[in-house]
């Protein structure tokens, strides 16, 4: 009896009540979208952070006052900044994190590149002797190889 009348099991639960049904489908998509400060990987519908349950109290407040879903995301952007959105918008201070991962996979590709290349340009260098020597080893070795393969066939 003790664990259903804990204050651990009765305050884990948040209630809301709404005016209407837009107001709680407003509520619930912004409390999904809005990201814990403090959890960082959590949105605040997820998160049992302090931090998270104000933030769902006050979008919640905003809410209740008639605020659409863009003037609450602005009015959180502008106490916790982009950070707040799972889903920030692209702009100077955040292109690098657009296009970074880009731009690795890109600046990946030209050195393994450059590598190839370079490689088919030491072996294109030869000089006469090692042309002729290396020649001489291929055919040894084509040579071996049809040797072998003729014994195996009688």
């Amino acid at each position: 009896m003790l664990f259903f009348f804990s204050p651990l099991a009765v305050a884990a639960i948040d209630t809301f009540e709404f005016d209407n049904a837009e107001q709680e489908r407003t509520f619930h998509a912004l409390t999904k979208q809005l990201r814990c400060p403090k959890c960082q990987n959590q949105n605040i519908s997820d998160s049992n952070a302090e931090l998270a349950k104000d933030l769902r109290n006050k979008t919640y407040q905003l809410v209740k006052q008639g605020k659409n879903e863009q003037e609450v995301i602005d009015y959180m952007v502008a106490r916790f900044g982009n950070f707040v959105r799972y889903d920030p918008p692209m702009t100077p201070a955040t292109i690098f994190l657009w296009l970074g991962p880009l731009l690795f996979v890109l600046f990946g590709f030209y050195f393994l590149y450059r590598q190839v290349k370079g490689q088919k340009k030491q072996d294109d260098h030869l000089d006469p002797q090692e042309t002729q020597r290396l020649q001489e080893i291929l055919n040894n070795k084509n040579n071996s190889r049809k040797k072998t393969q003729q014994g195996n066939k009688q």
